[in-house]
C-alpha cells in the first residue's frame, strides 16, 4: 500500500473512533431526555410520552397572583403541572389508568407570603394523557324534555349549574314556578325576566305557573308529566322529571344510555336509592333526584290517565311516589334501573362515591354541601367525559379528575389496595334482619375506609376556572395538624390540538 493511502486510511479510522466515542458519551449524559420528549419537526410541538419513569426538570417562573382570590392561609407549599390531553379513537374510559411517572416534583416549593410571581426550582414538562374522542361543541339533545318544579329563588341558585349541561343542546326545560314556603309567589314580570335571562344563556326554557292554584309542591311535581307532554315537539322522545339540585355531568352520556331503549315503547327509567332502607320503604321506585326518564310511549299513557291518577293520590305522597303510583296503577311497566343515575341518599363523607372511578350519569343533593359539581365538571370542556376519571401517577398518587388528588404514603398500593372497590367513606344505615348492610345493591364492590392523613392524604378541589384555551384546577390540603402549612397543587389542562370549547357555549366559569 502506498504511504499516502496508509495515512488516509489511518486518519479515517481515527475520525470514526472519535464519532463513536462522542455519541456514546452523549447517550450516557442524557438518558432521561431520550425517550422522554419527542419533537415533531412537522408540527413543531413537544409531546410528553406517557409511561416515562423520569422527566427532566428545570427552574421556571410562574404567575400566581390569582391565589390572592382564594381562602388560603400562608405559608403554603406549592407545586403545579401542565396536562395535555390527546383524544384517541377507539379508546374507552377506564376506571383507573396507570402512568409510570410522578405527577408533581418530590419537593413542593415553600411560599411564606402572598406573591404575584414565583421562581420555582423544579418545573417538570407537560405530561400527555390519552382520552376518548369527544365532541367539541354541545350535542343535539332535542329528543329530550326536562321538567322541574321550584321557586324562582331556588332557580336563581341553580341556573349556572343547569347551564353547564343544558345550554345550546336544543333540549327543552319546563319549569313550574311554585310559591315558596315563606314569601309570596313570583310576579309575571319576575318570571318573564328569569326566563329571558336563561334563554340568553342558550337554554330553551319555559317558565309556567302551576296548573291548579294552591297546589302543593308534590302535586306540581307530578303535573310535570302533563306539562312536558303538552309542550312536546315532533322530536320529543324522552321526558325527564328532576329536582332543581339534579346535575347531569354529560349530556352525551345520557343520550348514549337512552339509545339502548325504544322511546315508542313504555319505559320508566331511573334509579332506586343508594340506601337499602329507602328501597325497603318505597320499593322499586325511580327516585326523582336521580332523574326519572319516561319514554314517549309511556308519557302518552300517563298524560291520558293524569286526572284519574290525581284523584287516586294520597296527599302525603311525594312527587316521585306519585309517578310510581300512576305507572303501577295504570300500566304493566316496571322500573328499568340504571345504577349510574344517583339519588345520592347517602350522607357523611361522599369521597368514596366520587373517587370510585365510576362515571355518574346524574348527581343530586349538591346544594349546601362541599361538592361544587359545576367546578368539578369544568374540565370536561377540555377532555370530555374525563370528569371523575382516575389516573395513578407513580407509586402512591391517584388523581380523581375534578374532585381530589390522593396520596397513599404508607404503602397501601403494595398492601394490595383494590381500586376496583369503592372506599366506604359514607355513613351507612342498616336495616335490622337485612342481609344487605346498607349499600351493597348500589355501591358494591366496596372496601373499608382508610385513615385520613395516615393511610391517605387527600387534596380536595378548591377552585376551577377557564384560562386561555384550557382549565386550571386548584387542589388543597390544609395540613395534618394545626400550624402545618397548607399544600396547594395546581393542574393546567389543555388539548394537544389547542382546540377550545365552542365559544358560543356557556360551558365556562
Amino acid at each position: 500500500m502506498p504511504p499516502r493511502r496508509s495515512i488516509i486510511v489511518f486518519a479515517c479510522l481515527v475520525l470514526l473512533s472519535t464519532i463513536v466515542l462522542t455519541v456514546h458519551k452523549v447517550g450516557k449524559a442524557r438518558p432521561e431526555f431520550l425517550g422522554q420528549l419527542v419533537t415533531s419537526k412537522a408540527s413543531n410541538k413537544v409531546q410528553t410520552l406517557q409511561g416515562a419513569k423520569e422527566t427532566t426538570s428545570q427552574p421556571c417562573a410562574k404567575d400566581v397572583g390569582w391565589l390572592a382570590n382564594l381562602d388560603i392561609q400562608y405559608p403554603i407549599k406549592y407545586a403545579e403541572r401542565e396536562i395535555v390531553v390527546r383524544p384517541k379513537l377507539g379508546l374507552g374510559r377506564e376506571s383507573l389508568t396507570k402512568v409510570d411517572e410522578p405527577l408533581f416534583p418530590e419537593a413542593s416549593e415553600m411560599v411564606a407570603t402572598q406573591e404575584s410571581r414565583l421562581e420555582l426550582r423544579d418545573c417538570k414538562p407537560p405530561i400527555t394523557l390519552d382520552v376518548p374522542v369527544f365532541p367539541t361543541s354541545p350535542v343535539n339533545a332535542s329528543s329530550m324534555v326536562f321538567g322541574m318544579a321550584t321557586t324562582l329563588e331556588r332557580l336563581d341558585d341553580s341556573g349556572h349549574h343547569i347551564a353547564r349541561w343544558l345550554a345550546h343542546t336544543q333540549a327543552k326545560l319546563m319549569v313550574v314556578v311554585i310559591q315558596p314556603e315563606k314569601g309570596t309567589l313570583a310576579t309575571d314580570e319576575q318570571i318573564a325576566i328569569k326566563q329571558g335571562v336563561m334563554r340568553d344563556q342558550g337554554m330553551d326554557v319555559t317558565l309556567v305557573r302551576p296548573l291548579d292554584e294552591g297546589e302543593i309542591y308534590t302535586e306540581s311535581y307530578f303535573s310535570l308529566v302533563k306539562v312536558m307532554y303538552t309542550h312536546r315537539t315532533k322530536e320529543s322522545s324522552w321526558f325527564v322529571l328532576m329536582d332543581d339540585d339534579t346535575f347531569f355531568p354529560s349530556m352525551q352520556a345520557l343520550l348514549a344510555m337512552l339509545d339502548k331503549y325504544d322511546p315508542d315503547l313504555q319505559y320508566w327509567i331511573g334509579a332506586v336509592s343508594e340506601q337499602w332502607w329507602s328501597v325497603g320503604r318505597y320499593g322499586m321506585m325511580a327516585f326523582g333526584g336521580a332523574g326519572i326518564f319516561l319514554s314517549r310511549g309511556l308519557t302518552a299513557v300517563l298524560s291520558k290517565e293524569y286526572e284519574t291518577c290525581i284523584t287516586e293520590m294520597h296527599k302525603a305522597a311525594g312527587g316521585d311516589e306519585r309517578v310510581m303510583r300512576c305507572v303501577y296503577g295504570h300500566t304493566e311497566t316496571k322500573l328499568t334501573n340504571e345504577p349510574a343515575l344517583h339519588q345520592m341518599d347517602i350522607f357523611g363523607d361522599l369521597s368514596g362515591v366520587y373517587e370510585s372511578g365510576r362515571f355518574p350519569l346524574s348527581l343530586h343533593h349538591w346544594k349546601g354541601g362541599d361538592y361544587p359539581v359545576d367546578l368539578m365538571s369544568l374540565v370536561s370542556d377540555v377532555c370530555g367525559d374525563c370528569v371523575l376519571q382516575r389516573w395513578q401517577f407513580g407509586k402512591d398518587t391517584v388523581l380523581t379528575n375534578g374532585f381530589s388528588i390522593a396520596e397513599y404514603p404508607e404503602g397501601e398500593f403494595a398492601n394490595g389496595l383494590d381500586f376496583r372497590k369503592a372506599e366506604e367513606t359514607w355513613d351507612s344505615h342498616t336495616i335490622e334482619a337485612s342481609v344487605n348492610p346498607g349499600t351493597w345493591h348500589s355501591m358494591s364492590p366496596s372496601r373499608p375506609r382508610l385513615a385520613l392523613d395516615q393511610q391517605k392524604i387527600q387534596y380536595r378541589l378548591l377552585e376551577s376556572t377557564t384560562v386561555d384555551d384550557g382549565v386550571r384546577q386548584t387542589y388543597v390540603h390544609k395540613g395534618k395538624k394545626d400550624g402545618d402549612p397548607a399544600t396547594v397543587l395546581v393542574l393546567y389542562w389543555s388539548r394537544e390540538d389547542s382546540g377550545a370549547w365552542d365559544k358560543n357555549s356557556t360551558r365556562s366559569s
